[in-house]
C-alpha cells in the first residue's frame, strides 16, 4: 500500500477542496492515486459539497420541536431564500429539530446525532445534501430547554410551514399547575420575547460586560454635563436602572399589555394555572443573525461571466 504522505493529502485538498481527514481517507481507499481518489471524492459528494463550504449561507430555516417538558429550536443555514422554500429542505430541518430533542441541544450533540432518515450523522447528512441541492448548508446554532415540571413553550414568527420560520423562540415555564394555561401563557411570553429580544431573564443575569460597557457610555455621557460627581453617579444609576428594566425579560413592559411587566403578567396568569409559575429560561434564534453577508454586485458577475 503506497505510503500517504502529508504533501500528497495537501496536493488533494488543494485540487478537490475537501476537508483533510476525507482526503486521508479517499487517498487510502485508492492505494494514494490522487486522480481516483478525487473520483471516489466526486462520487460520494465530498468534493462537491467542500467546495462550497467558503460561500455564505444566511438564508435558510429556524426549525422548532417540542415535546411537553422539552423543546429544541435548530438554525439551518442556506445560500438563497430559494432552497429555503424547497420541500427537501424544509423536511431536512423539521428531521433536524427532531433529532435534536433526542441529544442535550449543543450543536456537537446534534450534528453528531444520527438522522433516521439517511442512517448518517447530521453532519454528514447536511453534506450529502448540498452535493444534491448544490447550495451551501450547515447547522449553525441549536439550543434546548426543559423542566422536570412545567411546559417549555414555543412560538415560531411568520411560520413557512409547520414549525419552520425565520424566528423561533423557546420558554421554560417551571409549574405544578393545569399545563394547558400554563402553555397559554408561555406563548404569549414566548412572542413577547421574539418582539423584544431581551438579554436576559432578570437584570442580575444580564452578563456583566455588556452591563460594565453601558455603565461606562453613561458616565461619559453625564461627565459631559459638567455636573459633579456626586450628581454625575445618581445619574448613572438612573440610566442603569433604566437600561435593566428595558433589557431584562420580567421587567419588560408586557408586548400583550404594556400596563403590566413580563413579570406582572406571568404572577397574574397564576390564577388560571392554578400554581406558582418561574421562568427558567428562554432561547431566541433569528435566522442569519450575526452572519456577515457577503455584498456581491449581480450585474459584474453576469457581465464576467459573458466574458468568459
Amino acid at each position: 500500500m503506497a505510503e500517504i504522505t502529508a504533501a500528497l493529502v495537501k496536493e488533494l485538498r488543494e485540487k478537490s477542496g475537501a476537508g483533510m481527514m476525507d482526503c486521508k481517507k479517499a487517498l487510502a481507499e485508492n492505494n494514494g492515486d490522487i486522480e481516483a481518489a478525487i473520483d471516489w471524492l466526486r462520487a460520494k459528494g465530498i468534493a462537491k459539497a467542500d467546495k462550497k463550504s467558503g460561500r455564505t449561507a444566511a438564508e435558510g430555516l429556524i426549525g422548532v420541536a417540542s415535546a411537553g417538558t422539552k423543546a429544541v429550536v435548530v438554525e439551518v443555514n442556506s445560500e438563497t431564500d430559494f432552497v429555503a422554500r424547497n420541500d427537501a429542505f424544509q423536511g431536512m430541518v423539521r428531521g433536524i429539530a427532531e433529532v435534536a430533542l433526542t441529544t442535550d441541544g449543543t450543536v456537537e450533540a446534534v450534528g453528531a446525532a444520527i438522522y433516521p432518515a439517511t442512517g448518517k450523522s447530521v453532519t454528514d447528512s447536511i453534506k450529502d445534501a448540498v452535493a444534491t441541492i448544490g447550495e451551501n448548508m450547515n447547522l449553525r446554532r441549536s439550543a434546548a430547554l426543559s423542566v422536570e415540571d412545567g411546559v417549555v413553550a414555543t412560538y415560531i414568527h411568520n411560520a413557512a410551514a409547520d414549525g419552520l420560520g425565520k424566528l423561533g423562540v423557546l420558554v421554560a415555564l417551571k409549574s405544578t399547575g393545569d399545563k394547558e394555561a400554563l402553555n397559554a401563557i408561555g406563548r404569549q411570553v414566548a412572542m413577547h420575547i421574539a418582539a423584544t429580544a431581551p438579554l436576559a431573564i432578570r437584570a442580575e443575569e444580564v452578563d456583566a460586560t455588556v452591563a460594565e460597557r453601558e455603565r461606562n457610555v453613561f458616565i461619559e455621557q453625564s461627565r459631559a454635563s459638567g455636573k459633579p460627581d456626586n450628581i454625575i453617579e445618581k445619574m448613572v444609576e438612573g440610566r442603569m436602572r433604566k437600561f435593566f428594566e428595558e433589557v431584562a425579560l420580567l421587567s419588560q413592559a408586557f408586548v400583550m399589555n404594556p400596563d403590566l411587566t413580563v413579570g406582572a403578567a406571568v404572577k397574574e396568569a397564576e390564577k388560571a394555572v392554578g400554581a406558582p409559575i418561574e421562568v427558567t429560561g428562554m432561547a431566541r434564534l433569528l435566522l442569519g443573525e450575526g452572519v456577515e453577508k457577503e455584498e456581491t454586485d449581480f450585474a459584474a458577475e453576469v457581465a464576467a461571466a459573458a466574458k468568459g
